[in-house]
């Protein structure tokens, strides 16, 4: 499947101590099948998981707008691959997440900006704090923040073990790619 020497586990060398959570959530994805080699952060992960990915203040569609950006801008074609997927889903269109490439209009741009900044400065400069603050609110905006944090970590794991992109989605791109920007 892969060169990795951490590659994804196998439902076969899932370990014992983690099993309550192979028909979760962590057995879905290569990703956290790839994290699985450490059981305890594994477990550690999935509480902070749940707020981040499923009860952000975000919502669903700006967090796909996060992630997308924050995957892009970490070269992690892994996480980008499946939020394209996942974006597509949610309806949101081609066009609107192939805009995410380079720098969206409106809310999306806002958002676009908020992330870049966190990867290239660390930080939100106090005037895009507030910016953002009064757009989205500000229980979102440490979401954002929480959330950049949350998928560079994703991002750093992916790229070091080179885990492959799931194959219903590498199948699903394959099949309707995104046009080139």
């Amino acid at each position: 499947m892969t060169d990795s020497p951490c590659p994804p586990l196998s439902d076969a060398d899932w370990p014992e101590e983690i099993a309550d959570l192979l028909g979760d959530f962590a057995g879905q994805l290569n990703v956290y099948r790839t994290m699985a080699h450490n059981p305890a952060l594994l477990r550690a992960w999935a509480p902070l998981r749940q707020h981040v990915v499923k009860d952000s203040a975000l919502g669903p569609i700006r967090s796909e707008v996060v992630i997308l950006r924050t995957g892009l801008r970490l070269g992690s074609s892994y996480e980008w691959g499946q939020h394209v997927s996942r974006a597509r889903k949610l309806g949101m269109s081609d066009a609107r997440i192939t805009a995410i490439r380079d720098m969206p209009e409106g809310e999306d741009g806002l958002i676009v900006r908020a992330v870049d900044a966190l990867i290239d400065d660390r930080q939100l400069a106090p005037a895009q704090e507030a910016e953002l603050a009064a757009a989205i609110g500000r229980t979102a905006v440490i979401d954002l923040i929480a959330m950049v944090g949350f998928y560079s970590v994703l991002g750093y794991l992916l790229m070091t073990y080179r885990t492959p992109l799931d194959t219903e989605i590498a199948r699903e791109l394959a099949e309707a790619p995104l046009p080139s920007a």
